[in-house]
């Protein structure tokens, strides 16, 4: 079990420092970047500096010995980590492409510093920044480039043994980070009417403060589970899930991470940079447009052009397993040996906003 802890490692043992202080859906999206770390150096002790809240994810990627807390307001660079010991022997900057977080880890003196090119940081030899890439295959690439293989299609999580809340049912999250992901509250309520006169079970879930939020998504005869499920809880009750339906956030990761169905509405974002991969069991939905604010005070124009009966029929569509077709998102890398959500590529992409990194 990871722990988050500021102790000093055991005598002898080189360390790893990871920095990825962001939210569940970013750390999800560097699982395969963690493990391709945790394979290239089996003698370390990877540490991730990360949200404390976060220790259950990361003890769930089988890829972390231990979690440092580090968190910042939004998506900030921490002021400081509260490292101990001697220098790490390796540093690698999984949190941006600037100076900020370059200067953080360099303040460790590391071993090696492996991170991306940056005109701030010249010091710094790493590959160049890449605005339009998906995020998985952005740090896997960065590691490649230091010789460590790396698998972007290395994502799965195991089942959890917790036992789900709600096994069966079709899981809507109505919640984001930011309002301009967020769909309209009115627009899922009427998803759950549809989903519940078909006869599904449909539960709505919510974090912390989004209580009111969800018993208005559920009213119209969904079961609500606010004020934010423990990561074992929700984790088992996405495994178990019919299919979930998400705007571009954290649990929409942990979908594909379990192979759930699931329903994405995108915008600002494409879906080209934090989709999932291409696979029948996963809809993206996105409606090409000019780049918004990922970060908005108000839903997005582009997540406002999915409509309703979109997002039912997409619904209906991977619940049942419909034909094997590639979902329109995703980078094109696959899923992982045996991961059921792997499919060649090759479906479009729409223009390519970027999510703003430190």
């Amino acid at each position: 079990m990871v722990r988050p802890s500021r102790a000093a490692a055991a005598p002898g043992r080189p360390r790893l420092l990871v920095l990825r202080a962001l939210g569940l859906g970013d750390l999800l999206a560097g699982v395969p970047a963690l493990r391709a770390l945790r394979g290239a150096h089996p003698e370390h002790e990877i540490v991730l500096a990360a949200p404390a809240g976060l220790a259950p994810v990361a003890a769930a990627t089988g890829a972390v010995d231990r979690l440092l807390p580090a968190s910042a307001p939004g998506r900030a660079v921490p002021d400081a980590l509260a490292w101990t010991g001697r220098p790490p022997e390796v540093a690698v900057d999984l949190h941006g492409n600037g100076p900020p977080s370059h200067r953080l880890l360099s303040a460790l003196r590391p071993g090696r510093l492996l991170a991306f090119a940056h005109p701030g940081t010249p010091e710094i030899d790493g590959p160049p920044w890449r605005a339009d890439e998906h995020e998985r295959e952005r740090w896997c690439r960065l590691l490649r480039s230091y010789g460590v293989p790396a698998d972007a299609g290395d994502l799965a999580l195991p089942r959890p043994d917790t036992p789900s809340p709600a096994p069966g049912a079709v899981v809507v999250h109505p919640g984001a980070a930011s309002a301009a992901r967020r769909w309209p509250p009115e627009r899922y309520a009427a998803v759950v009417r549809a989903l519940v006169a078909a006869g599904r079970d449909v539960v709505v879930t919510g974090g912390p403060g989004e209580e009111e939020l969800v018993r208005e998504v559920a009213a119209p005869g969904g079961r609500p589970l606010a004020g934010g499920l423990p990561f074992a809880a929700l984790s088992a009750l996405v495994a178990g899930a019919e299919a979930v339906v998400s705007g571009d956030t954290g649990i929409a990761h942990l979908a594909v991470a379990h192979a759930t169905p699931s329903v994405t509405l995108f915008g600002p974002v494409s879906p080209a940079l934090w989709g999932p991969p291409p696979s029948p069991r996963h809809r993206a939905l996105w409606h090409p447009g000019p780049p918004g604010d990922p970060h908005g005070r108000r839903p997005d124009p582009l997540l406002l052009r999915i409509g309703v009966d979109e997002v039912v029929e997409a619904l209906r569509a991977v619940a049942d397993r419909g034909p094997r077709r590639p979902v329109p998102a995703g980078n094109g890398e696959r899923a992982g040996p045996g991961h059921p959500s792997a499919e060649p590529p090759g479906a479009p992409r729409g223009p390519r906003p970027r999510r703003a990194a430190p």
